[in-house]
């Protein structure tokens, strides 16, 4: 091949190779097609208003990934459940996604530490609970074997959905230190820790998702102000129905949408109107059908009320000297376990008011 030739022809393998590249950025950039994946947080669970779709995982028009496809103008598949684990996501909802999938959000890792457990210890008196016990057991699944799940996860994603901008969603802290219902005994250095342990959760999440090569947002800063018995709560406290207990309300998922959109494209957006919502609706429904047999075995993780009329109960409360019917000796027992509780692990060098 003489010289003018060769050139001729890699100047035209160039330009192949470069209209290969501009055509799939064009379509990456052009597709509208978003796939949210992950757990409650994801699903919309909280929000007090879920998609008839014939499965637990309280799907709602109000969850962040609606509110953001409508504000985009994004085609949203919700395959978030609430109750699925990374594992769960990894084999029931990657099949949504592809390469021609633009934009995906993911929410997992609180299902995989037990989180709703670890909730339902603490909000226990101090006098019949473990709750800094089971705060431990978290923060080792956090530390141990969560960093390996995300990375299997991500990497799937990578894999299925190589065009696809995905952002990786973090959890907010639930506690500003105010145990305010009559249920619940958290006490503050109980409450300082499980926020703690969502900022490792999320810390060991970011980590995941920036090797990865994802977009990782944290909510934290955005729900400051907003905790569980602030003045303006986005997160429900113990509630009824429980399963929507220390979950984001609509306000919260309004707050998530805020942040998560500018991740997810640059487009200013437009109103989100019930119209928009209606219509999603029927979308997400017929989607969410479609997939009721990969979700029939995934059930949301609950968060427990104390029930001190069990028998565990009251043996506890003879054990400690309490008097069930007085809420005054309850919390003096409380408040003096606690103190027994702190000085023992300070006196062995272990965490009291951080995730160790």
């Amino acid at each position: 091949m003489t010289v003018p030739r060769l050139l001729t022809h890699l100047l035209g393998v160039a330009a192949a190779i470069a209209l290969t590249i501009a055509g799939t950025a064009t379509a990456s950039a052009a597709s509208t097609s978003y796939v949210a994946l992950g757990d409650s947080y994801s699903a919309g669970l909280g929000t007090g208003s879920y998609i008839a779709d014939g499965t637990s995982c309280s799907r709602s028009v109000y969850s962040y990934p609606a509110l953001d496809a409508a504000r985009l103008g994004l085609a949203l598949n919700l395959r978030a459940c609430a109750g699925s684990t990374i594992a769960d996501v990894r084999q029931n909802q990657l099949g949504a996604i592809s390469g021609s999938t633009g934009y995906v959000t993911v929410t997992a890792g609180g299902n995989d530490i037990g989180f709703a457990s670890v909730l339902t210890e603490c909000a226990l008196p101090a006098w019949m609970s473990n709750c800094n016990g089971a705060i431990d057991t978290a923060v080792a699944l956090i530390r141990n074997q969560v960093p390996t799940s995300l990375a299997g996860l991500y990497a799937d994603i990578r894999a299925k959905a190589p065009n696809a901008r995905t952002v990786v969603v973090g959890y907010p802290r639930l506690f500003n230190g105010n145990d305010c219902s009559l249920l619940t005994w958290f006490s503050s250095a109980e409450m300082t820790r499980l926020n703690a342990t969502a900022d490792l959760l999320d810390s060991v999440t970011a980590t995941a998702a920036g090797a990865a090569g994802f977009t990782f947002v944290d909510p934290r800063t955005t729900f400051t102000g907003h905790a569980v018995c602030s003045n303006s709560p986005w997160i429900n406290n113990l509630t009824w129905p429980v399963d929507a207990s220390f979950h984001p309300n609509r306000n919260g998922h309004a707050g998530y949408a805020a942040v998560v959109a500018p991740a997810l494209t640059s487009s200013a957006g437009i109103t989100v109107t019930a119209a928009a919502l209606q219509t999603q609706a029927v979308s997400l429904t017929t989607q969410g059908r479609a997939n009721a047999a990969k979700d029939a075995g995934i059930r949301p993780q609950l968060v427990a009320a104390p029930d001190l009329s069990s028998p565990q109960a009251r043996a506890a409360a003879a054990a400690a000297g309490v008097d069930l019917t007085d809420r005054a000796s309850i919390a003096r027992a409380d408040r003096a376990a606690e103190a027994r509780q702190v000085a023992f692990r300070t006196a062995q060098g272990q965490p009291v008011v951080a995730a160790g």
